[in-house]
């Protein structure tokens, strides 16, 4: 009963003058994050690829909870991509409290067979666009000395991930990242943190099972309560979020195992999801 309390307790009404930046935002847990901040009264500015999704998303959001969404639809794995979301919160005169960095892909496959091109793609939408934006909009949360900025990452970047070897690297990198930028600010009001939800129900999933046949049904959980879990947990300042008792488990199993048993295991476990 307090678990449920916990989770699905409303967070405090916001000030309708600070906007979040949420970048994935068209479909599940960017989607979800979108709707949990535009249900608390906070604006948004909602960034995409897809710009029907993000249009659909966006305006449902003006409807139902009397915000405003801007939307911005952007290919994040491109360099320019940050720099031109920061110009237009600046051009207008947009007061960023909080940054989602959410947008990410999945790729399965041997290292030495899958595409080269696509796994840069992957560093650059995974890595270097969340650095970029943090390095841009930081800064000034830092001189009001108020904010909020959740880089998602998986469990995967706990542990090796042969199969999946680029993304789960990527992964591992936003958790380090996260937690060294948090240390450095601990003593501001602005809170960083690092979400590392298991297997959720969105569009991620299909997307890679769809390419891997993989299906690890055991870890679902929906978006909602790994958002609402997640924006609890960053509120608190707990820096590394791990959702659900079964998450945290797996997240520090790794510590415990050798490293060439924690790999062996991963890679098993992919190849028997592939259906190998």
């Amino acid at each position: 009963m307090y678990l449920k309390s916990f989770i699905f307790a409303p967070m405090e009404s916001a000030k309708r003058t600070k906007y979040i930046v949420i970048t994935g935002a068209a479909s599940g847990i960017g989607r979800e994050f979108a709707r949990n901040y535009a249900q608390n009264g906070y604006d948004l500015v909602l960034i995409d690829k897809n710009a029907l999704m993000l249009s659909e998303t966006a305006e449902h959001l003006r409807d139902a909870y009397k915000v405003e969404a801007h939307e911005l639809t952007k290919d994040l794995s491109l360099r320019d991509s940050a720099q031109e979301i920061y110009n237009y919160t600046i051009e207008n005169s947009l007061q960023i409290y909080g940054l989602i960095n959410n947008a990410g892909f999945g790729l399965f496959g041997k290292f030495s067979e899958t595409n080269l091109t696509t796994e840069l793609t992957m560093v650059d939408l995974h890595v270097t666009t969340p650095i970029t934006l943090t390095k841009l909009f930081l800064p000034q949360m830092l001189e009001r000395n108020e904010g909020e900025i959740m880089n998602v990452s998986s469990l995967a970047g706990f542990q090796p991930g042969p199969m999946m070897s680029v993304y789960y690297s990527t992964k591992a990198f936003l958790i380090s990242f996260t937690e060294a930028i948090a240390r450095e600010h601990k003593e501001s009001n602005v809170n960083i943190s690092v979400l590392c939800p298991g297997v959720t129900k969105t569009n991620f999933k299909q997307t890679v099972c769809n390419n891997s046949e993989a299906k690890i049904n055991s870890l679902d959980s929906s978006p909602q309560k790994v958002v609402e879990y997640g924006i609890k947990s960053l509120r608190k300042g707990k820096v590394v979020v791990v959702p659900t008792v079964m998450c945290k488990f797996l997240s520090l199993l790794p510590r415990f195992l050798p490293r060439n048993t924690a790999r062996n295991v991963v890679y098993k476990i992919q190849m028997k999801n592939r259906g190998n």
